[in-house]
């Protein structure tokens, strides 16, 4: 008996998973090495004046915690951040591929990355809520829940088999 390739086929929801990570992916991977541009350069002089530009108190408490963050960057830190970018941005790319191509391990992946977040991401929303912690709350949870749908589907179709 040939299965009908309706079967194999990949679901559009998983699709726009698949593409959703792969943006994931290329952000980061921009993000990275966008800081690369902050090499060889006084990196605490240009957020003293991004700081002052955006007409924020540099005695806030934030804009404190930035300053001191921005005098401690090195370059060997700002090559840190691009290699752990490239890391991050492979694995999404990897589970993009994966997910375009239906594969089993791409939903377990992907289930596992995205339900990581989910703890973090209660723990933000329970101390300051936010109409937009709580879309990307609910993105997540909805993204995660419909890759263990997936796999319990894949499951239930080897069994039927």
């Amino acid at each position: 008996m040939t299965p009908s390739p309706e079967r194999y086929a990949p679901h559009r929801t998983l699709k726009a998973v698949a593409l959703m990570e792969a943006v994931k992916g290329f952000i980061v991977f921009g993000a990275g090495f966008g800081m690369l541009v902050l090499l060889h350069r006084d990196v605490r002089r240009i957020a003293e004046s991004l700081v002052t530009r955006l007409h924020i108190d540099p005695g806030n408490h934030f804009a404190g915690i930035f300053l001191n963050a921005a005098a401690h960057v090195t370059d060997a830190r700002l090559w840190g951040v691009a290699a752990l970018a490239v890391a991050y941005s492979a694995l999404r790319w990897v589970e993009a591929w994966g997910l375009w191509f239906n594969r089993r391990w791409a939903s377990w992946l992907g289930a596992a990355s995205g339900a990581i977040y989910v703890p973090i991401e209660v723990c933000e929303l329970w101390e300051k809520p936010g109409a937009i912690k709580a879309a990307t709350l609910t993105l997540n949870v909805a993204v995660v829940a419909y890759l263990i749908w997936t796999l319990r589907q894949g499951r239930s179709a080897h069994a039927a088999r």
